[in-house]
């Protein structure tokens, strides 16, 4: 699964870097600056392609989107937000997107990247005496050269009310943990390689199963052993990347 994560990129540079409009910055103050612990229904940074006419060519653009799916049939409550009293759709599973009443009509033409520094996973511990529960070690997965990772996301319009402003939200895509990370969880976010970006975000092309289905390429991800302190959300700041004191593991696939 995907949970946490850690993204330090600006809008804005981000939009530069990838050959993208920027419809972030000025959006909106939240999601803008460097997050190293980002929790749902935080509001991220996102990129889709989209269309300004029917008729004219799909541009990329970088979005801000609230981390957790809201598809458009969610009820609003009282105070005309988002009734949410079931799970939070931060993520969504690979082979069930195109069947999931929460996310085929996404799949369809509403596909994302949420790009990141990296994620974090938790490894359950061995059991501590008497047969007690033993805690859960986080690591923190990345770019072994620091570069970004895209990960394939779908998202959403909501509204209170068709008056209303429209809420952008989003979910990332897992899959089946491939190497050294199946250790770590069973599930991983889908990355995509830059390569298959259009073929991803392309809203006038139908879902692309192979995408969904193949094995993400792990070559080059590097994965450390790092300080509970991710463990609370409040906490936030570049300290949670730094390896653990106590004998930390860190492995670079190949």
């Amino acid at each position: 699964m995907c949970g946490r994560f850690a993204v330090t990129t600006d809008p804005a540079l981000l939009a530069e870097k990838i050959k993208a409009i920027d419809e972030a910055t000025g959006a909106s103050e939240t999601g803008a600056g460097p997050n190293f612990n980002v929790a749902p229904t935080t509001t991220i940074a996102t990129v889709v392609t989209r269309h300004n006419e029917p008729d004219d060519e799909a541009t990329r653009r970088v979005r801000l989107m609230r981390w957790g799916l809201l598809p458009p049939w969610v009820k609003a409550g009282p105070d005309g937000a988002p009734d949410t009293k079931g799970p939070l759709l931060i993520n969504a599973r690979a082979d069930k997107v195109a069947t999931s009443p929460a996310f085929r009509n996404s799949a369809k033409s509403k596909r994302c990247l949420v790009p990141m520094d990296g994620w974090y996973e938790w490894r359950g511990s061995l059991e501590g005496p008497k047969g007690k529960k033993g805690g859960k070690t986080p690591f923190f997965m990345h770019r072994e050269d620091g570069g970004l990772v895209c990960m394939a996301g779908l998202w959403s319009v909501w509204k209170p009310n068709k008056d209303a402003d429209p809420l952008l939200s989003c979910t990332i895509i897992t899959t089946d943990a491939v190497g050294e990370l199946a250790a770590i969880h069973d599930r991983m976010p889908l990355m995509l390689p830059e390569a298959d970006w259009d073929a991803w975000l392309n809203p006038d092309a139908p879902l692309d199963q192979e995408l969904l289905s193949r094995p993400p390429a792990v070559s080059g991800i590097e994965m450390r052993q790092v300080s509970t302190l991710v463990n609370n959300v409040r906490n936030n700041g570049p300290e949670l990347l730094e390896p653990a004191e106590a004998e930390p593991e860190q492995i670079t696939l190949l």
